[in-house]
């Protein structure tokens, strides 16, 4: 709180602001307004909603402290920013962004909102760093009416998830992140202009791309798919190497790569599942020759920011918010982030100096784990919660909830009346 207090020029804001992140941090089942509310002691869900949607505050200047903060507590070592998108399902049309969109979240075309996020990761752990809500184009962009309402900016246009990832990227490097390696799935693979911009900036990427991207090999003098390259491969081309560790072992795969275009600083990673025989691909390129373990590494750690979203979601409430409007969304989302950068802080610095990977020494060791973010949230949320609540607390918030959702009911059982009578 110190790190963020000068964003809220008022004593108000800044103090709900507090109640909001222990809020996140505390074991309340849904990290909504009306319960982090209850959770601080107030008598309605008020203050936490001015908060999110009135109160003067800025969110992207928390964001900014967010970004120093993670950065000088993960610290630079083997840095990778990794890119990815989200889904938060919803009900209705009004939310800010919202359309029935596919979102792997629920692996499906659903009304939702979709969130491109950044991460950074290193080998202390990895946090989330940056967000954009992505805007659709056809239902959203082109409804002056429909954006009003959800009050998104008038100088916000269509910007396409990797341009959404490419602002955010190279915000992260102008504010001095220091990362030598960009990560993402095919979305942002496969777009030529995020490659180009990295490239311009002398940014090596492991970018995922799909099975028919046409590479240039033979000294780029012949176009081929990826697939078709993988299918020409001797035995003696692959190598065995884990590109993390999973939940409880390393993650071993078979892994070739070969020179494309015309320069000794481009390739194609192919990675083979030793069980399935599956094949996935990935574009790479960097400023400087690297070994085929190093685009290893990167590669693997793309995943972490799958990590990162379940964490986020399950501990600290990214998706439990209740909110329409565009700044409310951001407000919810960077302080969600803030709590979770906070989290991650903590099991970094409480990890062990150095810890062996090795398997067969991790399975004789009798040590414990070292603390998760989950272990130290559960930690922190036992500490945080009251003793006791009493009696009187508890029936007043049921009471006002009730009443609540009795003025809800009537306004729906009344507008569905007067449609019905209209039709």
């Amino acid at each position: 709180m110190a790190r963020i207090a000068g964003r809220f020029g008022r004593v108000e804001p800044r103090a709900a602001a507090r109640a909001y992140l222990l809020g996140l941090l505390s074991n309340v089942e849904r990290k909504n307004c009306w319960q982090l509310a209850e959770q601080a002691g107030h008598s309605r869900p008020g203050p936490m909603q001015r908060l999110l949607r009135y109160a003067r505050w800025d969110a992207d200047a928390v964001r900014d402290d967010l970004r120093a903060y993670t950065a000088e507590h993960l610290g630079a070592d083997g840095a990778v920013l990794v890119v990815d998108e989200t889904g938060f399902l919803k009900k209705g049309r009004a939310s800010a962004g919202v359309q029935r969109q596919y979102t792997g979240t629920a692996g499906r075309i659903e009304n939702s909102q979709v969130g491109v996020f950044l991460a950074l990761a290193t080998r202390r752990g990895r946090a989330l760093i940056d967000r954009r809500l992505y805007l659709p184009e056809q239902s959203w962009c082109s409804d002056p009416e429909r954006r009003h309402a959800a009050g998104i900016p008038k100088d916000t246009q269509f910007t396409t998830k990797p341009r959404l990832a490419g602002e955010m990227i190279a915000a992260a490097l102008d504010a001095g992140i220091t990362a030598s390696w960009v990560t993402g799935d095919e979305a942002y693979g496969q777009d030529p202009q995020l490659r180009a911009a990295l490239e311009a900036r002398g940014t090596g990427y492991v970018l995922a791309v799909a099975c028919s991207m046409r590479v240039r090999i033979n000294h780029g003098r012949t176009a081929v798919r990826a697939d078709t390259v993988a299918g020409r491969l001797p035995a003696t081309a692959w190598q065995r190497h884990s590109a993390r560790n999973g939940a409880k072992s390393p993650r071993y795969y078979d892994w070739a790569w070969i020179h494309i275009g015309t320069d000794c600083h481009r390739h194609l990673l192919i990675r083979r599942n030793r069980t399935t025989g599956e094949l996935a691909f990935s574009l790479c390129w960097s400023p400087t020759k690297v070994a085929l373990s190093e685009l290893v590494r990167v590669a693997g750690i793309r995943w972490s920011v799958e990590e990162c979203f379940q964490a986020a979601k399950g501990q600290v409430g990214l998706g439990h918010y209740q909110v329409r409007h565009w700044t409310s969304w951001h407000r919810h989302i960077t302080l969600a982030m803030l709590a979770l950068a906070f989290l991650t802080a903590l099991a970094a610095g409480a990890a062990p100096p150095k810890r062996t990977a090795e398997p067969h020494q991790l399975a004789r060791s009798s040590d414990p784990i070292a603390l998760t973010v989950p272990e130290i949230r559960r930690l922190f949320g036992a500490l945080l919660n009251p003793l006791a609540v009493s009696a009187a607390r508890l029936l007043h918030w049921s009471a006002w909830r009730r009443r609540h959702q009795a003025t809800a009911r009537r306004s729906h059982y009344r507008r569905r009346s007067a449609d019905e009578s209209a039709g």
